[in-house]
This record gives structure tokens, C-alpha cells and sequence, in this order.
């Protein structure tokens, strides 16, 4: 896609519907010194949008079977997740073999845009916003959003983009983010936020909306998921990151950008430095990454991004 995913959620007044134990890691040299010989690869699901939307169970035997363990919800056309309560889907994905750890949702609603103001697609048209039930926000729903994470067996609830524009809209999204953290941890649950590009433009007094959220938020509370792609496009250095809040970053979005910076790609086929920021893994408290291409055009780029993951981390 040649547009960022916060566009096209701000854009089309859709949302991203869519943990706290560590995967068990064997300890080994190599790329990772004493970190994990092999992780679990996940996947976002927001990938394989509109497969999710018409076949939920055999697209998701197609991710286990191209070699995915663990998987992020994202929202759905069906209402709910995927058509199902968050039980029903939890034992759906663990039929198939899959884990299912954490799931995005919207933090606040975004207006619909004209049809001649929407963004375009990877197959380079408009992408077109199929009908769907209301979406369920954190602004407005925080508590019932906890309760089917807590309810479905989640380690994490992820806010997947949010009204910054302005000093008004962060200070607004940072009481979402404090009271529904502190929901989440009565129940048992992570809660982090998920960035776009625009979450390190400078707004008003000079600040980002990133360091904002990072410097106004209880760091017990309120984690961070990291898109290396976006931060790699807004020009910041995901490394440099970590060592600034050890320990913040236990979620990652391990996606891939073009050298334009606009064109996302499959993951090892862009400017992405995965190999020198999985070996910062410790420093950043990982626990879950998970491979993501907005809306990949097919299935074979989700095999693609698999293992060239699974070769970059030997």
C-alpha cells in the first residue's frame, strides 16, 4: 500500500478491530546472543483483510500451513471478531493451530471522507469500505473491549490509531489510554498503543504525539506496539527507541517499506533493518512481533514475508 494504514483508518472512518507471557524461547548464540534461537512468527490479520472477511477458518489453516504460529485480530466486515464472539473465534484459531494474542481496536471514531478523497489500494485503485456493523471504540467501549480480550484469553488489547492531530485530540486519547490500562490490568491483560508516521510529526510546542503518549502515560500501563515500517518512514531509529524506554516496546509490527517510503512491501524486501532491530529485542521487553502488509494483494506475498522473516532470524 503507498499510504500508511493511520490514512486509510482516518480517511475511511474505518477501524482496525483488532502478551503478558513470555513464548518460550530457547537460549542460544547467533543473532540474538542469548535471546531466542527461534520465535514464533505471527501475523497481523489486517494482512489478509479481505480473505478474513469471506473464509475466517480456511484462511486461517492457510497461515498455519505456510508456517505462522501466533496471530493479531483486526476488525471485520462479519461485526465482532471476525463473525464470531471472542470465545467462538479463540477456539476457531486454536483449532488450526494458531495462538491467538492480541487484537486492535479503534480508539476513537474517525470522519468518513468523499468517495473521490480516498486513499488508494496496492493494486493502485480506491479502496472501497464495505458495509459493516458499528465499530466498537476505546473512547466508548473501553470496558467491554477489556472484557472479551480478558474473556477470549488475550495477553494483549492494542489501540490501533487515534486521533492526534492536535494537542487536544493526544491529551484526549491519553486519558483513553490511562483508564483503559488500568481496566486491562484488573483483568488480567496488556494494554498497548500501535503507531503510524504521523505519530512523530511535531504538533504544537514542538512535541510528537509519540513522545506525548510515552511521557504522559503510566509506562506500567500503557506499552508500546511499534511499526518498524512507520517509524522507519517518519525517519526514526526503532533501536534508538528502545534504549530511550527499555522495556516499553513488548509488541512489534514487523513490517517492510520501500526505499520511496511510501510503498509497503513484504517484509525483507524494503529498507527495513530487522537484523540489527530483532538483536535489540531484550532491550526492548519483546514478547509477540507480527508480520504485516496492509492488505496484501495475495497470499503468496504473506508466504513471501514469512520466511523471509524466518531467514533473517536463522
Amino acid at each position: 500500500m503507498s499510504t500508511d494504514r493511520r490514512r486509510f483508518l482516518k480517511q475511511a472512518g474505518a477501524a482496525i478491530a483488532g502478551g503478558l507471557i513470555l513464548p518460550a524461547i530457547s537460549k542460544a548464540s547467533g543473532l540474538f546472543g542469548n535471546m531466542a534461537a527461534s520465535w514464533p512468527i505471527g501475523i497481523q490479520l489486517f494482512t489478509v483483510f479481505k480473505p478474513m472477511n469471506e473464509d475466517p477458518e480456511g484462511t486461517l489453516k492457510k497461515i498455519a500451513a505456510i508456517g505462522y504460529q501466533e496471530v493479531e485480530s483486526a476488525f471485520s466486515t462479519r461485526g465482532g471478531y471476525y463473525g464470531y464472539k471472542p470465545k467462538e473465534f479463540k477456539k476457531l484459531v486454536e483449532g488450526v493451530g494458531l495462538k491467538w494474542r492480541a487484537h486492535h481496536a479503534l480508539g476513537a471514531p474517525f470522519k468518513m471522507p468523499p468517495p473521490d478523497k480516498m486513499p488508494k489500494g496496492a493494486d493502485g485503485k480506491p479502496i472501497e469500505i464495505p458495509k459493516m456493523p458499528a465499530l466498537l471504540t476505546l473512547r466508548d467501549n473501553y470496558q467491554q473491549l477489556v472484557d472479551d480480550a480478558a474473556e477470549a484469553e488475550l495477553s494483549y488489547l492494542v489501540c490501533a490509531s487515534t486521533p492526534v492531530a492536535n494537542l487536544e485530540e493526544i491529551k484526549n486519547s491519553i486519558e483513553v489510554f490511562q483508564k483503559t490500562g488500568e481496566a486491562a490490568k484488573k483483568a488480567g491483560i496488556g494494554f498497548a498503543y500501535h503507531n503510524h508516521a504521523t505519530e512523530f510529526d511535531a504538533v504544537e510546542g514542538g512535541k510528537t504525539p509519540y513522545e506525548l503518549v510515552l511521557s504522559q502515560t503510566d509506562k506500567d500501563l500503557v506499552k508500546m506496539e511499534l511499526d518498524l515500517a512507520w517509524a522507519t518512514k517518519a525517519g526514526k531509529d526503532p533501536v534508538a527507541l528502545f534504549k530511550e524506554h527499555p522495556g516499553r516496546f513488548p509488541l512489534w509490527h514487523a513490517k517492510d517499506i520501500k526505499s520511496d517510503l511510501q510503498t509497503i512491501t513484504e517484509v525483507g524486501n524494503g529498507v527495513v533493518e530487522f537484523k540489527r532491530i530483532f538483536e535489540a529485542a531484550k532491550i526492548a521487553g519483546l514478547q509477540y512481533f507480527f508480520i504485516e502488509q496492509d492488505m496484501a494483494p495475495a497470499m503468496e506475498n504473506v508466504a513471501t514475508g514469512y520466511k523471509n522473516l524466518a531467514k533473517i532470524l536463522g
